[in-house]
Parts: structure tokens; C-alpha cells; sequence
């Protein structure tokens, strides 16, 4: 679709004037008419494409939409779950439950192919009943004394999946909401929120009227909030200034060990973790005295540190990127005796931490590939570290099954195209000095698309500063003599230590790699696979790294001969929406066509917008002289007469308040403007995901393929 061109209609290049402000105007009647029509077009455009493989021709979106809610909705998909005494609670939605039902199983019940599930709440049927929209934002539980059942815990539900939620007291056995009138804890829709305590006490943060939400949308107090008192009444414990991002709070109710934290986010990497007394009144604070960057936590007697920048203690620099310990009583007071349990390299970061009962497990990315460590103290307190399961590959994710209790881990194996497998394992033989217990297979996904004859390479791109950027390719093997450019699907993402790495790709597997397409996922900095310094080469007037990585390995692609420009496309969302809004402005030329999803855009007034203030320490703060580097690379801005832009697709969704929908409006109003080929959708619901359920999941992705096969001039096979 090629709007009709017109007088241009582009915000000055320095900001000072903007045309289509008035799309900012989110829920406003004249916005929202401007939306639909958007839509209408989009969807009359994309539902006339007909699928090539229906004998019928069908529409192409209609088929793909039917394919991915098959998977998404799919019965035997692997039920997550979380342990809590004697059952395995589990969030689900399908086709008949589309909203889902919040349920719990025992464990003998979840090793068999077909568990009995106790159903705790069913969101549709509550929507039906309270006549709302509610999304599941998820439950907490309070831990009970030894010996008795879980029966209190604090559900948050979200209108249309936004990030605001409100959350209410539910009781397990009577399985209904506690009455407000009984005494019941009710917190209404804000950002924030709460953590037990004991079953009569709330920590809470969340909007309690004027002044007291910060300038990036989220709490600045927080509150003890004992039951039988009004929300309003709720005792103030710390308050923090409104330009900081947020603050948090939590209690951790390990038997022996519980601790009351009250953490100060001042900005995205930069906070100040306190200790809370609460036997004192008023509570006391007594803050950890680490660098702002480095993040702290304990558990039992063993403190975590993990620095962002070197961190130096007496005569020890911890570097960048490590993982410290030590025991967390001395050094609060003063006398600390740490022990650096993993060390980056040039090749390697420390993906995640995992803590058991008497264990700490790390897993490791090697040139974005994982393996898995466990570290144990022996009989005389020395750390003991040996390697866990090296017969495992692909890409491995571990979770504690409760880490207060014993020594047992979640462990979850999957890779591109090898469907995702759930293991338990059993960690306590190795605090003895023996080996772990051998993993046992709970569940196993099944393939969700054909993938016969693909293969799975890692392949490294040059930036244009030398940098080797890593990137893996999907893709069916060239026949000798075959010679022909592969529709090809790159995505990015490079912002906020975020690593992307291999996962089972279901979905994309089905309207993409099955279809013939070839899929491609580039590890640009900005992210966070070779740690921090990989996210901080690319931060504030540095972000341009980010955006030559991504276009040198989309040049790499071209160069190997698996694509050319009219068969390349990118797609990134959030952070990655303003990465391919780059690449659309600053490299036209190298790709046949653009997705932007719930993008940053208008970098000019990000930081005004919603949650925009928070993210002032990845990209700068445009009212000040750092606008003369993020003009560089604020797409809305970047836009001119004289440049024949690819096609795009630019989505969003009504109902984002992390990320205003105003970004991707207003690019595409100025595109319209220019005449160049750029079309919209927003969904009403969804919130930053773009979708609150599977049935809009489905619509919004089989709208996007049907996009990327229309355009890149190969029907789909």
C-alpha cells in the first residue's frame, strides 16, 4: 500500500516543531478515528494475499492465523510451573480458555501425560461474570508455617494487558477473592506493587495519590500495609525523589533468614539497596555499601554481588561482569572475606544465576553458546566448582524448584529447531562432595512445524569498527548450483543487557522456516551476550555501535550470497522497534522491507512520554546537549523528502503504557506524507506485548508474514 502523496509533513530535523503531536492524544476521538482507518487499510491490503499452497486460494493471513493459534493454543504444550509445597501451580490458556485458568497439580499428577488439574480461578469466566477485560499479571503466594498448607495469595490483573494492574487477596481454599468488606487486601489499578509479609502485613508500592508516582510513571513510596487499614493509612516507610525511576520493595521469607529489602532505582543500572529493620519504629534502613551499579542480593548466610564495573574492595578489584560472594553478615559490618566465583573473559558472560538450598549454579554464554556450572562450599567453607550436565547443548535455562527447601533444579533444553525438553535434577550429592543426581525427564514438547533438512550455523559479521558480531542463520542448505537470494527475516535487538539466545522458534518455524523462508538472529551490543561491556559499548552517544552491527550483518548476509536487498527483512520491537526505524531511516538501501513493533520513534519526546524518563541511561536525556547525539538517531527525526524508504509495517498497541503508541503513529503519518509504502496496525488491547490474548497473538503475526511474503516478492510455499 502506497499512500498518496502530499505535502510533506516532517518534524524539524532539531526537534523544535511537530506536526503530528496530536497523535499522542492515546484513547482521543480523533486519534483513535485515524487508528482505525489505518487498520482497516492494512488488514483489507493484507487479507486480499492469497496463500499459494491452498488449491482454493485462500487468504494467506487466514491460513497463518488458523497455523499459529494451533501452536499457541496447542493442548500438549509444556505447563509451566511453580512449586509450592505439595503442588505445582500453573498458568494456561487455549482455545477454550482464552483468557486462562490459574490451576495446581501434584507432582506424581504432572509426570504423567494427561495431570489432574485443580482449577484455583478462570479469568473468562470472571471477565463473564464482572463484565472486564482482566489479563493475568500473576499470583503470589504466602509461604505458611512448617507443617500447614498454602492457603493466602495476592493475584494482579491487568485491564487489556497493560502494565498498571490492580491485585486482590485470593484464598485457596475457599477458592474465591477475599471480601474488601472482610478484610481483604484489595490495591487498585496503578504500576507497582506488593509482597507478603505475614498473612496481616503488606509491603506495598503503588500510586497513593498526588505527587506520589515519579516522572517515569511508577511508585516513589513505599508502605507497610497491615490488614484491616485503608489503603491511604498504610504506614510510609521511605520515599524516594520524583526523578528517580521507581522504587522496590520485598520480603524474603526464608525460614531463619527472612530479610526485609527497600530498593532505590534511580535509574536503569544505578541503584541503592537497603536492609530494613522492622522491629525498629519507624523502620530502619541501613543502605549496602556497594557501587550504585553493582546489583546485591542474599540468601541464608551468603551475600551475591554482581558488579557492572570494576569494584574495588581493599586490595581486590573484582572486574566487570563477575559474580562475588561472601558471607553477607560480615560484610555488612564491615568485614568482608569474598570469594569471585566466575571471571569473564573476551569470550565469555555469566548468562544467569540460580541458588539452591546449598548450591549456586551458573550458567555461562561462550560465544552465545551455553554450559552450566555448579559451586558448592565443602566441609571446610572453601568453594568447590566442577561442571553440571556437559552432555547437554543447546540452550539450557535453570530454575531452583524451591530454593528454602532442598538442592533441586528446573532444567530446560531447547535450541532453534529442537522443540523444548523439562528436566529435574537433584543437586544435593554434590554439596557432599559427589555427583549430582542424574536428570530426570518430566515433559517433552513435540515439533510444531517441519524441520527436515534445516541446520543451524553461527556465522560472525565485521563492524565498521572491526568488532566480530556474532549472529546464528536457520536455513536450508543451498543445492549445487543453486544460486537464488532466500527470503530472509533478521531480527535484533541491542539495548538493556538484553542476550538473545537460541529458543525453540514454534511459531516462526511454521510461517517462516517451513514456508522456505530463512531466519536469522543477530547479537549486536547493546545487549548483554558478552556482558556488560557489550552493553555499554553501545549506550548513549555510543549507539550507533548497535545500529552498524545490525546493518553490517544484514551486509554479511548479502556478501555470503544467502539473501539480497530485495529478499532481507528486519524486525526488532521496543527497543528493537527503534532499531529497525534505524535501519529503515539510516540504511534504506539495504533491505525490501521494514517491521517496527511497539517502537521508540521520536526520541525528542521519548522521555515525556509514559515510562520514557526511565530510560534516560540507556540513550541520553534529549532536553539537555545530549540531543545533539540522539537527533542522530531518532528515526521520527531522521526522515527526509529525497529517500526511497523500503516498505514497512509499523505496529503498536492501543493499550502499551510502557511505550506510548504515539511513536509508531506518528512515523507512520510522516511516511504517508513522503508517499512511501507504509502501513499500520494497532491493536485496542494487548499492552506492550502487542496482544493480550492467543487469538490477537495469532491475527497481529499472521498480518506481519503475510506482509513479509507479499513483499519480498516469494509467495510462501
Amino acid at each position: 500500500m502506497t499512500a498518496d502523496p502530499r505535502t510533506p509533513q516532517l518534524p524539524a530535523p532539531d526537534g523544535s516543531t511537530d506536526p503530528h503531536l496530536w497523535l499522542e492524544d492515546v484513547t482521543g476521538d480523533e486519534a483513535l478515528v485515524w487508528v482505525r482507518e489505518r487498520n482497516a487499510r492494512a488488514e483489507a491490503e493484507l487479507d486480499a494475499v492469497a496463500d499459494p499452497s491452498d488449491p482454493e486460494g485462500a487468504p494467506l493471513a487466514e491460513t497463518l492465523q488458523r497455523e499459529i493459534r494451533e501452536i499457541l493454543d496447542a493442548k500438549d504444550r509444556i505447563p509451566g510451573v511453580t512449586a509450592r509445597g505439595e503442588h505445582l501451580y500453573n498458568y494456561w490458556t487455549d482455545a477454550e480458555h482464552e483468557r486462562g485458568l490459574w490451576r495446581r497439580t501434584t507432582w506424581d499428577s504432572y509426570r504423567t501425560d494427561e495431570p489432574e488439574w485443580e482449577i484455583l480461578l478462570d479469568l473468562d469466566a470472571l471477565n463473564e461474570t464482572e463484565g472486564e477485560d482482566w489479563v493475568w499479571h500473576g499470583a503470589q503466594l504466602l509461604r505458611p508455617a512448617e507443617g500447614e498448607p498454602y492457603r493466602h495469595a495476592l493475584i494482579s490483573l491487568s485491564h487489556g494487558g497493560s502494565d498498571a494492574d490492580v491485585t486482590r487477596e485470593f484464598d485457596l481454599k475457599t477458592r474465591a477473592f477475599v471480601d474488601p468488606a472482610d478484610g481483604g487486601f484489595v490495591r487498585p489499578e496503578s504500576k507497582g506493587g506488593v509482597s507478603w509479609i505475614d498473612r496481616d502485613t503488606l509491603w506495598v508500592s503503588t500510586d497513593f495519590g498526588e505527587d506520589t508516582m515519579t516522572t517515569s510513571g511508577y511508585p516513589r513510596q513505599v508502605r507497610l500495609w497491615r490488614r484491616g487499614t485503608a489503603l491511604a493509612e498504610a504506614q510510609l516507610v521511605h520515599e524516594v525523589p520524583a526523578t528517580d525511576m521507581s522504587v522496590f520493595m520485598g520480603h524474603d521469607s526464608t525460614p531463619g533468614w527472612e530479610r526485609d529489602w527497600i530498593i532505590e532505582a534511580h535509574a536503569f543500572y544505578d541503584t541503592t539497596v537497603h536492609v530494613v529493620d522492622r522491629e525498629q519504629e519507624p523502620p530502619a534502613l541501613t543502605a549496602v555499601d556497594v557501587p550504585r551499579d553493582l546489583e546485591v542480593t542474599a540468601h541464608r548466610d551468603l551475600g551475591i554481588f554482581s558488579p557492572r564495573s570494576d569494584w574495588q574492595v581493599g586490595e581486590d578489584t573484582y572486574p566487570s561482569g563477575s559474580l562475588v560472594v561472601g558471607d553477607f553478615a560480615r560484610f555488612m559490618n564491615g568485614d568482608p572475606e569474598l570469594h569471585m566465583l566466575f571471571e569473564p573473559t573476551e569470550t565469555t558472560s555469566l548468562a544467569g544465576m540460580t541458588i539452591t538450598r546449598t548450591a549456586v549454579v551458573l550458567t555461562i554464554l561462550e560465544d552465545v553458546v551455553h554450559r552450566l556450572e555448579v559451586h558448592t562450599r565443602d566441609e571446610h567453607g572453601a568453594w568447590v566448582r566442577r561442571d553440571l550436565y556437559p552432555e547437554l547443548n543447546g540452550s539450557l535455562s535453570v530454575a531452583a524448584v524451591d530454593s528454602d527447601v532442598d538442592d533441586r533444579i528446573w532444567l530446560t533444553v531447547t535450541d532453534f529447531i529442537r522443540p523444548t525438553t523439562l528436566y529435574v535434577g537433584d543437586l544435593a550429592g554434590v554439596a557432599d562432595g559427589g555427583e549430582p543426581g542424574e536428570l530426570e525427564q518430566i515433559k517433552a514438547a513435540p515439533a510444531r512445524f517441519d524441520a527436515e533438512g534445516l541446520e543451524v550455523t553461527q556465522h560472525f559479521a565485521t563492524s565498521d569498527d572491526g568488532t566480530r558480531i556474532p549472529y546464528f542463520e536457520i536455513s536450508r542448505p543451498r543445492e549445487s548450483g543453486d544460486d537464488a537470494p532466500s527470503p530472509t527475516l533478521l531480527y535484533g535487538y541491542g539495548g538493556f543487557e538484553v542476550s538473545l539466545t537460541p529458543g525453540y522458534l514454534g511459531a516462526i518455524g511454521k510461517a517462516w522456516l517451513e514456508r522456505g523462508g530463512t531466519y536469522v538472529l543477530a547479537n549486536i551490543r547493546g545487549g548483554g551476550e558478552y556482558g556488560p561491556r557489550w552493553h555499554r559499548a553501545a549506550l548513549k552517544q555510543n549507539r550507533h555501535k548497535a545500529y552498524e552491527d545490525f546493518s553490517s550483518v544484514a551486509k554479511d548476509l548479502i556478501e555470503r550470497g544467502v539473501t539480497d536487498r530485495e529478499h532481507l527483512a528486519v524486525r526488532g520491537g521496543s527497543n528493537g522497534g527503534l532499531l529497525t526505524g534505524n535501519m529503515l531511516t539510516q540504511y534504506p538501501e539495504l533491505f525490501g522491507a521494514v517491521i517496527i513493533q511497539v517502537p521508540l520513534l521520536d526520541m525528542k519526546r521519548f522521555s515525556h512520554l509514559l515510562a520514557g524518563a526511565s530510560w534516560m541511561a540507556e540513550y541520553g536525556d534529549p532536553d539537555t546537549e545530549d540531543w545533539e547525539f540522539i537527533r542522530t538517531f531518532s528515526p521520527y527525526h531522521l526522515l527526509r523528502e529525497d529517500v526511497e524508504y523500503p516498505p514497512a509495517f509499523v505496529l503498536t498497541s492501543t493499550r502499551d503504557d510502557r511505550v506510548h503508541p504515539g511513536h509508531a503513529r506518528k512515523l507512520t503519518a510522516a511516511l504517508e506524507s513522503l508517499g512511501a509504502d507504509v502501513r499500520s496496525w494497532e491493536n485496542i488491547e494487548g499492552g506492550h506485548g502487542g496482544a493480550a490474548d492467543n487469538g490477537q497473538a495469532a491475527r497481529m503475526n499472521a498480518l506481519m508474514y503475510t506482509f513479509l511474503w507479499r513483499t519480498l516478492g516469494g509467495a510462501a510455499r
